[in-house]
């Protein structure tokens, strides 16, 4: 029976000395007065894990945890006041740089066993989701007139399906200008909706070595170079394979290369998909499964929506909005982590819930992922097993 909550055991999984040395670099500490990063930190995760909808939820949260705060690293509970006062000062990019610090070592056991594709190359899955925010609270994130919003533009890797990039704007930011920064690998390859069907950004990918699947808006002008033939038997569902030009002279001049262009039916959704890309070596069969994995980046903002704290804020200033978000980031990057270590098949809303359940329980976390159905043959009294709630 371990004498650590589980709250307790995810944290220590986090590597504190990365994050010190970031403290140092930004100078997030000065005149931090006694609440200093790592508490924050530790706050703010206990926000995303508990589903806290405000300062006095996390403030009296951790409160009753009394006696379990060395464990965390922290000293003492932090007040409501001083919760808010580090949300509206302390640079949310220390958050941001803490999120892409453990994406180096934490993301790679998070990886989990997707669709093989028969390429080389680097998958990147990009996309963007809006975050509605009052605008009467929120009167910095612009949107319409009567509501506010941020945009949340996210290069999902497809291997580890985390971000490898997140670029957080107003709401009034299109999809393809979120997208210009976006970092690029030479050789990966971006899939993208018809809303980054932008040919000066497509030069630009494809100037720096980069390939690209993308769904074309129905008003493409084109000309047909040459017609690719068709798999005879297998593959029926691919119905154009063909080597275009552009022809409308503002695209042209754009983009004044050839492209790809593949229609695939869809069958689940009874319509034609047209796809072009600069990739003019792999199946057209190949590049409609590209373009199906594409999914799996709704999937993750649908998770990060329901199962995390990304709805409700509980600080109104841009910088407070920031660091809920790139906090929720870190908790999805340490739950898939979680996930991936245990033996039990875990759903992830499951192991969300089951966590927020138990998050001040001792019991040993390893044992309880592995096995969280299993009652325990310890001694103690059944007071103390509360992590052993739900049996078979």
């Amino acid at each position: 029976m371990s004498n650590i909550t589980l709250f307790s055991q995810i944290v220590s999984k986090l590597c504190r000395q990365k994050f010190s040395k970031l403290v140092k670099e930004l100078q997030t500490d000065k005149h931090s007065k006694g609440y200093n990063s790592w508490t924050h930190l530790v706050s703010m995760l206990f926000c995303q894990f508990a589903k806290s909808q405000s300062v006095r939820d996390i403030s009296n949260g951790l409160r009753s945890a009394t006696g379990n705060l060395n464990h965390l690293g922290i000293q003492k509970a932090p007040s409501k006041s001083t919760i808010s006062y580090q949300n509206k000062n302390r640079s949310w990019e220390l958050f941001r740089a803490y999120y892409y610090q453990l994406l180096g070592s934490l993301g790679q056991q998070a990886g989990f066993k997707q669709v093989k594709f028969r390429i080389k190359s680097k998958i990147f899955l990009l996309d963007s989701t809006t975050i509605s925010l009052c605008l009467s609270l929120f009167d910095w994130a612009k949107y319409k007139t009567a509501k506010g919003a941020v945009k949340m533009h996210t290069l999902l890797d497809y291997d580890g399906n985390l971000p490898a990039y997140v670029n957080i704007t107003d709401g009034k930011t299109a999809d393809n200008k979120g997208a210009y920064d976006v970092p690029l690998l030479k050789g990966s390859v971006i899939v993208a909706d018809r809303f980054y069907n932008d040919f000066s950004l497509l030069h630009i990918w494809d100037s720096s070595g980069v390939y690209f699947v993308v769904r074309h808006k129905e008003n493409i002008q084109f000309k047909v170079i040459k017609e690719n033939s068709l798999p005879d038997k297998k593959h029926q569902h691919i119905l154009k394979d063909e080597i275009i030009e552009l022809k409308n002279k503002t695209s042209k001049e754009k983009y004044p290369k050839r492209l790809r262009r593949v229609a695939v039916w869809d069958e689940v959704n009874e319509q034609v998909i047209e796809l072009i890309t600069n990739q003019t070596t792999w199946t057209a069969n190949t590049i409609g499964e590209l373009y199906k994995s594409r999914w799996q980046i709704e999937i993750f903002f649908r998770e990060i929506k329901q199962l995390l704290n990304i709805k409700s804020f509980i600080g109104t200033t841009e910088n407070a909005v920031m660091i809920q978000i790139w906090t929720a980031l870190i908790t999805i990057l340490i739950l898939k982590a979680m996930k991936a270590m245990a033996k039990f098949k875990w759903h992830l809303s499951n192991l969300v819930a089951f966590i927020r359940l138990n998050i001040f329980v001792k019991i040993n976390l390893q044992r309880w992922l592995d096995k969280p159905f299993e009652p325990y043959s310890d001694s103690t009294s059944i007071n103390n097993l509360q992590g052993v709630l739900f049996e078979k």
